[in-house]
């Protein structure tokens, strides 16, 4: 086949990759052989509503897993949508968040397979010592203050209310089947991480912060 005028060989995937084709970046993560395939962008192994895991399981898109699974990758492209609102290409949050975005396709891949071990810890006290670097320049946040600001604050708010989800629907799965503790960690620190980002990005931007006094009369 050709793309822009250039001939170019695609080769048949293996039968690994035939059997759940939804999760194959998995294999890269995990340092599987890198054997040539092609990542087509429809399958239709997953039209009767199930997909495959690492273990070449078929379970329901419904199953709490894949919950934790897509709204993982959920987060992630919100993640992408606020990088897109920080127009410094050398802003260190800007690097934070395209960091986190590779985080979050290794925490899809340990959810995806359970008996995957990552090591977090390291990125969880880098969180803490960000969120610690950060809130030395803030003003001392004494109430409730509502979600909003300037575009990009407002979208790491988005960011980490999906984050919140994203640990419901993972502390809910760990209730019946196996998460990796270390995740759930991670996740709860990346929460207070993007709560933190977001009120210094608007305070850079003279935002004002609007505190939440009550119900509005």
């Amino acid at each position: 086949m050709k793309f822009d005028g250039r001939a170019a060989t695609v080769k048949s995937r293996k039968l690994h990759t035939q059997r759940f084709p939804e999760l194959e970046f998995v294999f890269v993560l995990l340092g599987k052989p890198k054997e040539d395939f092609f990542m087509p962008i429809y399958t239709k192994t997953g039209d009767k509503g199930e997909t495959g895991l690492y273990s070449g399981i078929r379970i329901s898109k419904a199953s709490p897993r894949i919950e934790a699974i897509g709204t993982v990758d959920e987060l992630n492209s919100t993640i992408g949508f606020a990088i897109s609102q920080i127009r410094n290409s050398e802003s260190e949050i800007r690097k934070e968040l395209v960091k986190i975005q590779s985080d979050l396709f290794e925490v899809g891949a340990a959810l995806a397979n359970p008996n995957q071990k990552i090591d977090l810890s390291k990125r969880t006290k880098e969180f803490e010592n960000l969120i610690d670097k950060m809130t030395k320049e803030l003003p001392p946040l004494f109430n409730f203050i509502l979600p909003g600001g300037g575009v990009g604050g407002s979208s790491l708010h988005i960011a980490r209310t999906i984050t919140r989800r994203a640990e419901r629907k993972m502390v809910s799965l760990s209730s019946k089947e196996k998460v990796q503790s270390d995740i759930i960690v991670y996740i709860n620190r990346l929460s207070d991480l993007f709560l933190t980002m977001s009120r210094f990005i608007n305070m850079k931007e003279n935002q004002k912060e609007t505190i939440w006094t009550g119900r509005a009369k």
